[in-house]
């Protein structure tokens, strides 16, 4: 009996782990979707803490996320910013594929996916005054501002305070208090 129980216990494992390793990989899985749910939330307290150059548009149009190229979010952005304000401006996000769609923008975001179009991205934006953020490991070393990583299954943000200076942007203490910030 002990045999028959171990043995039911055991293909339930192994069944449960083949249910997850065939989850992992669907873009639509819960992982992935808490995950983006994070990042949108991340993006929103990024545009919170960030400061802009004054060049940077009417001071009270909306501040504008973009999401250049294939979008992961779903609708996690657009819930994390709806009805929300910073400094008394509305928060709009765009979603757009072409370079030069890409402006007028104070945040660019840049999937994973897109990791080819980084560098003409970045140059895209280049005085400009656009915080960027993207996921691929190479982001910035490609000259982005801001990196996405996963470390021990959470979401984490790495700064590239060069990028950030060169934007012409001022980042809050309390958003560097709680990155990783790479000065290169």
């Amino acid at each position: 009996m002990a045999f028959l129980k171990c043995s039911l216990v055991h293909r339930a494992a192994v069944l449960a782990l083949i249910l997850a390793a065939a989850s992992a990989g669907a873009q639509t899985s819960p992982i992935s979707a808490h995950e983006y749910q994070v990042k949108a939330a991340y993006l929103y307290n990024f545009v919170r803490f960030v400061e802009w150059p004054t060049h940077n548009g009417d001071p009270k149009a909306p501040i504008v996320i973009v999401v250049f190229g294939r979008d992961p979010f779903g609708p996690a952005l657009d819930q994390a910013v709806w009805g929300k304000k910073v400094n008394g401006r509305p928060l709009k996000v765009r979603r757009i594929s072409l370079f030069r769609d890409v402006l007028p923008a104070h945040l660019v975001f840049l999937s994973a996916q897109e990791r080819r179009r980084a560098p003409e991205l970045i140059k895209a934006v280049e005085g400009a005054g656009v915080l960027t953020v993207g996921e691929a490991d190479e982001f910035l070393e490609q000259g982005g501002a801001v990196r996405f990583a996963t470390e021990d299954n959470r979401v984490r943000f790495v700064i590239n305070l060069e990028a950030v200076r060169s934007a012409g942007l001022s980042i809050s203490s309390r958003l560097l208090s709680l990155a990783r910030v790479e000065r290169k």
